[in-house]
């Protein structure tokens, strides 16, 4: 049944896609008032790719430079590094040129190019026991274009997150102001990314298509944005491939933007069930602890096991999520949802040649408890702080997905 009790919100943003769409940077550069438009990027874009080089020229002496030094996973040094170039440079509009890492190192270069206070004070907390606390950042901020070289839920949001060495979980900042103006589907520049990184950025937005599909409580709004998101990623996963086709990269753009978009039209993360909660936290757990992962194997390794573990708590999601995938006949007993569910996605991941286990990344089993440790201060996907405790089924848990 729909929910009809729900709270919408839209924000402005221009959507360019298609061929040759970055010839309209120069006249988005114009509705913005902007002079002096500042490139942020990470080295494989500008080394070995032309589509810095391309920018440069469609953005003529208006280029007020380029920081091409964003690390994987948009740590706190690279973007202190690019505050810094960005403002040597009297910046006064960023161009984020890649995916996720980069487009959120872009929101924090904006907020700390506008906020005096120190980073302590601009991140969120989470105290114990209490809900979290995100700081007012009244500061006006720069405007920011976002050009995807990969699709990436990151693309419409308000909120990003830095790794910081000297933190056991990364930094978290939220300012709606940072959304961007303008969004770049351009053919050539998605073309420009490794096969390897198209692969795990399909995997990552088709993986949340099917955990959200799981809810029971939609408003008709939300459930429109989830079923389209999920056709386009089901569609484009293994397509996406393809060096010469941009159609599958330009859907899967579609699909990611639609899960930013149902986020506004009142949707809850993961749908609220076990399985997507626990295996989004083990993923980026395992991932930032060990850099050399995509975030797309680390969620295919992990979700089938989890699935298997945990989806007896929410059984009508399970349901929902093996009607998505083709594999459910209402004359079953709920029960077997989670198997055959876990069963197809795991097909499904071999299928486009991903892990579905631990075992297959190379990661020593002994990492377990340095994930779940990490795993335990995702408070996106543990509002409720629940996960401490089941510290010791979650640690074990853990370990059997190896």
């Amino acid at each position: 049944m729909y929910s009809y009790e729900f709270r919408a919100v839209g924000y402005p943003v221009r959507v360019y896609s298609g061929r040759d769409a970055l010839g309209n940077l120069p006249a988005e550069l114009k509705r913005q008032g902007a002079r002096r438009a500042f490139i942020v990027c990470g080295r494989t874009v500008s080394r070995r790719t032309p589509l810095v080089g391309r920018l440069r020229e469609l953005l003529g002496r208006q280029c007020a430079g380029v920081f091409d030094e964003i690390d994987k996973d948009s740590t706190l040094a690279s973007v202190l590094r690019a505050r810094d170039a960005a403002r040597d440079a009297m910046a006064d509009l960023i161009i984020a040129v890649g995916a996720g890492s980069v487009i959120q190192a872009a929101r924090i270069v904006v907020i700390l190019l506008a906020e005096t206070r120190p980073v302590a004070e601009l991140v969120t907390r989470y105290p114990e026991n209490a809900p979290a606390v995100s700081p007012r950042l009244d500061a006006p901020k720069l405007p920011i274009i976002n050009v995807l070289t990969a699709p990436t839920t990151a693309q419409n949001r308000g909120g990003s997150g830095a790794k910081d060495e000297g933190s056991d979980h990364r930094l978290e900042f939220f300012d709606p102001k940072t959304r961007p103006a303008a969004i770049f589907w351009d053919a050539d520049a998605l073309l420009t990314a490794p096969l390897s990184l198209a692969r795990t950025t399909a995997v990552s937005v088709f993986w949340r298509a099917v955990m959200n599909l799981g809810a029971t409580d939609m408003n008709p709004l939300v459930e429109g944005d989830r079923l389209q998101a999920f056709r386009l990623a089901r569609h484009a996963l293994e397509q996406v491939t393809d060096p010469n086709d941009p159609a599958p990269r330009l859907d899967l753009c579609a699909a990611a933007f639609l899960q930013n978009r149902e986020a506004d039209d009142g949707g809850s993360m993961f749908a609220k069930h076990w399985v997507g909660r626990v295996t989004y936290a083990f993923a980026t757990a395992l991932f930032n602890t060990h850099p050399e992962v995509g975030q797309g194997e680390a969620s295919s390794a992990l979700t089938g096991t989890v699935m298997r573990a945990l989806g007896g708590r929410n059984l009508p999601e399970m349901v929902r999520v093996a009607q998505a995938l083709d594999v459910w006949d209402p004359a079953w007993p709920a029960e077997q949802a989670p198997r055959r569910a876990a069963d197809a996605l795991d097909a499904i991941f071999r299928g486009v040649g991903m892990p579905a286990r631990v075992g297959e990344l190379g990661i020593p089993p002994d990492s377990a408890e340095r994930i779940l440790a990490h795993a335990l201060k995702n408070f996106n996907a543990d509002p409720g702080r629940e996960f401490a405790r089941e510290r010791d089924g979650l640690l074990a848990l853990l370990r059997s997905c190896w």
